[in-house]
């Protein structure tokens, strides 16, 4: 069945009816707590088309495609502050005033302005939806809050208005097959609940301070690679091999600014959803911690990728709570959620010598066409960056389109700024080659 004909909400309310309300997940909880002005917790996707769409028929096809997945119409819900969740409020429409999708001015920069605003302007929680779709030239640019959904729930809507907006087939295609494994690395731990390495209590590498920039929130760089080569029938995938040049990108940079040498770790989001028009929406993926010694990162790329692989492997494979299970407790409906928000934010403080490195998040090939049919066309490029709060203060996001690899960093503008990210960038497509063959590492 494809989403043009997947039926819409069935039945209405009456408008005596109360709404329906759905309890925070642990992610939405956590991020909710952690807030902060300076830095908006959002997700940027970016879709470049092959043709210019009408405004007119995608404010329609996109508002369609919200009722078709109603869990995106959702606004926080008010409450006393001794409540003991915070509950997303589901709305039968958008919010009357809330302007979904829009066509800013045009001109010289307006891209620019626009991704600006995907970094520093957060769709509000008080109005739903929670999401800002921006119309530029040739250019999709969703901006979402990312305390209510994450990348992939929102590129499944955008799928669904595609294939409203055009009438094709947006169905998605069958994910890629894993090779099989290979053996086990040492310093891994296999058992349930484990981290994949035993760091001990020694605090992990920071992403070394490079040279902020004016103004707060995130700054960002988009860049377009090659796809790295990958020998038939490898152990590893590409997503190992983006792993690895995500490290050394990070030790190599943080070895140049004299910073002192520490085991890294990785934060990789896991999304076992499936990607139809059954796909849950919201906050929906798991997040496991990838670790690399000093020692490992010095390997040979190949054996290195080997380690990487079975790694990987073992952690997506380990069934446990979004956040690990001290988040589970963290979020427990036993004290009210102003407590546990002062419990929250103090616990971050404390830990953030050992909060990962950095987070990659890759989502690997595009599972929709994303086809708007004649006129507009096809996505010939899509770009998303996830937020890069400190202490991480850097994350990179990576996507294939057409056989392309799209590259986002972003990072918290009181650690980089754009000549740092300039840099990242450069070390990270040397390192990614590197990967695929194409000399080894840089001294």
């Amino acid at each position: 069945m494809t989403a043009l004909h997947h039926p819409a909400r069935q039945g209405g309310r009456t408008g005596r009816e109360p709404l329906v309300r759905v309890p925070f997940s642990t992610v939405d909880e956590v991020t909710r707590h952690c807030l902060t002005p300076q830095e908006p917790e959002t997700v940027h996707i970016e879709v470049h088309l092959s043709g210019r769409p009408d405004a007119a028929r995608l404010r329609t096809a996109f508002t369609e495609a919200l009722r078709r997945h109603p869990r995106v119409l959702m606004r926080e819900a008010p409450g006393p502050w001794y409540r003991r969740r915070y509950e997303w409020e589901l709305t039968d429409g958008p919010d009357p005033g809330a302007e979904v999708v829009s066509v800013p001015d045009t001109g010289p920069g307006a891209l620019e302005r626009a991704r600006r605003r995907a970094l520093t302007q957060a769709p509000p929680l008080t109005a739903s939806p929670p999401v800002r779709l921006e119309i530029i030239d040739r250019v999709l640019l969703l901006t979402v809050n990312h305390t209510a959904l994450d990348g992939p729930a929102c590129l499944r809507v955008l799928a669904t208005a595609a294939e409203l907006y055009g009438g094709r087939d947006n169905a998605p295609q069958a994910p890629p097959v894993r090779p099989p494994a290979g053996g086990t690395p040492r310093g891994l731990l296999t058992e349930a609940g484990g981290t994949g390495f035993a760091t001990g209590f020694t605090p992990v590498a920071r992403v070394a301070r490079g040279t902020p920039g004016p103004g707060h929130a995130n700054g960002m760089l988009v860049a377009e690679l090659d796809v790295p080569q990958r020998p038939k029938g490898a152990a590893y995938t590409v997503n190992d091999q983006l792993m690895v040049a995500t490290a050394r990108m990070i030790a190599q940079w943080n070895d140049g600014r004299g910073g002192p040498s520490r085991p890294l770790r990785i934060t990789m989001p896991v999304d076992d959803r499936p990607r139809g028009m059954d796909m849950p929406i919201g906050n929906g993926t798991r997040l496991v911690e990838v670790p690399f010694t000093p020692a490992e990162l010095a390997l040979p790329t190949t054996e290195l990728l080997l380690l990487t692989a079975v790694r990987t492997r073992a952690l997506k494979a380990l069934r446990r709570p979004q956040l690990g299970r001290g988040a589970a407790l963290l979020t427990a409906p036993v004290v009210p959620v102003a407590v546990r928000s002062v419990m929250a934010r103090t616990a971050r403080r404390a830990l953030a010598p050992w909060t990962s490195t950095t987070l990659l998040s890759n989502i690997g090939r595009i599972p929709y066409p994303l086809d708007f049919g004649e006129g507009a066309g096809t996505a010939r490029a899509v770009w998303f960056s996830a937020p890069a709060r400190m202490p991480r203060g850097l994350t990179v996001t990576t996507a294939s389109t057409g056989g392309r690899l799209h590259l986002a960093l972003r990072w918290s503008a009181a650690l980089l700024g754009p000549d740092d990210g300039t840099r990242l960038r450069d070390l990270f497509a040397r390192h990614l080659d590197a990967t695929g063959g194409k000399g080894e590492p840089l001294p």
